[in-house]
């Protein structure tokens, strides 16, 4: 039998999640999550400091640093912007199974 972990406030985090989001908005943030996981994971792999990185790209360290810590979200064209000097693109993919 397995035990659900319980916290102290008497729920676990995903019980909480549910009932304080949305599925979309869990989906979203999800999302930026793996995302910004990713930059990260490309920009260490480049062997990028963020400071060089903003430098590649035009985009403050500061904004980077920001962005990496799920302090701020992108918009479009910075990360795009971001993208470029890491060797990465953004590829749109159907999700939906057939």
């Amino acid at each position: 039998m397995s035990e659900k972990k319980i916290s102290p406030l008497g729920r676990s985090w995903e019980e909480a999640e549910k009932e304080l989001f949305t599925p979309e908005e869990i989906a979203a943030s999800e999302l930026r999550v793996a995302i910004i996981g990713e930059l990260i994971k490309a920009r260490q792999e480049k062997g990028l400091t963020q400071q060089k990185l903003g430098e590649l790209c035009g985009v403050r360290q500061t904004h980077i640093a920001r962005m990496e810590r799920g302090e701020t979200v992108p918009n479009l064209n910075t990360l795009l912007k971001i993208l470029a000097p890491l060797g990465k693109t953004l590829v749109l993919a159907n999700l939906t199974q057939q």
